[in-house]
């Protein structure tokens, strides 16, 4: 494999990783749309959140933070090319 061919598949990582981070980026609108719509729904002053709400969000940081670590060794990799 060519520097130039190697060099272009760590482009189409890096795509694809911007494109994962861009549906977490939307996932964590989403689930921050529903966490409205459930406590404005309630109206109280101790609304109730399904668990799995928090976990969700626990779960995107998570893989949102392992995608910035993968971007990195990329990055990395790809300076010392």
């Amino acid at each position: 494999m060519s520097l130039d061919e190697l060099r272009h598949l760590l482009a189409a990582v890096h795509g694809g990783m911007d494109d994962a981070r861009a549906h977490f980026d939307r996932a964590r609108g989403l689930l921050q749309e529903s966490r409205r719509a459930i406590v404005d729904a309630q109206a109280q002053a101790q609304p109730w959140l399904p668990p799995q709400l928090a976990k969700a969000f626990d779960q995107l940081d998570t893989q949102t933070g392992r995608l910035d670590n993968a971007d990195e060794l990329l990055t990395r990799y790809e300076a010392r090319l």
